[in-house]
């Protein structure tokens, strides 16, 4: 896949969620399945409209971390995604466009994953949440999360695609 430099102007944004996680969990837990995504062709003709034939799928997700014991642990997150958990998305086929620290909120992590389509999406997600090292990180690392996730497909006129 081709890596791209990313210029994020103001995003369209699809689909949202939000998911309170009282105990650590797997970070991306949905309680339904997120909105769909990816080429136009694999969307419905509401949605297409402005959709580009060969978009890729994205999602923007965004953790806050909640204080474990009045301690603050978004730097704990940051050290679970630095140490192994942007590695296993690569490995299982996922693009990591990109993470970012928000300044506005230093609790929470932001960062964009790219994938062929949905089914690819839902195949990664799925491969991730049994994933061995997955398991093992998160039992070294636990985060309380509250996470929002946008399922995005870029524009007929986007030069990212």
């Amino acid at each position: 896949m081709k890596k791209v430099g990313v210029l994020l102007a103001p995003l369209f944004l699809a689909s949202s969620f939000a998911l309170a996680q009282s105990a650590p969990a797997p970070a991306a837990a949905p309680a339904a399945p997120p909105a769909p995504c990816g080429p136009a062709g694999q969307l419905s003709a509401e949605l297409a409209t402005n959709v580009a034939a060969d978009a890729r799928c994205f999602e923007l997700r965004m953790y806050t971390a909640q204080p474990v014991d009045e301690a603050p642990s978004i730097n704990t997150l940051h050290q679970r995604f630095r140490e192994a958990e942007i590695g296993i998305f690569q490995r299982l086929g996922a693009e990591i466009v990109a993470v970012w620290q928000r300044m506005d909120d230093p609790n929470t992590l932001v960062w964009m994953l790219a994938y062929r389509d949905r089914a690819h999406r839902d195949e990664v997600w799925t491969a991730f949440r049994t994933d061995p090292e997955w398991v093992a990180l998160l039992e070294k690392y636990p985060v309380p999360l509250q996470v929002q996730s946008y399922m995005l497909s870029t524009t007929d006129y986007s030069p990212l695609k």
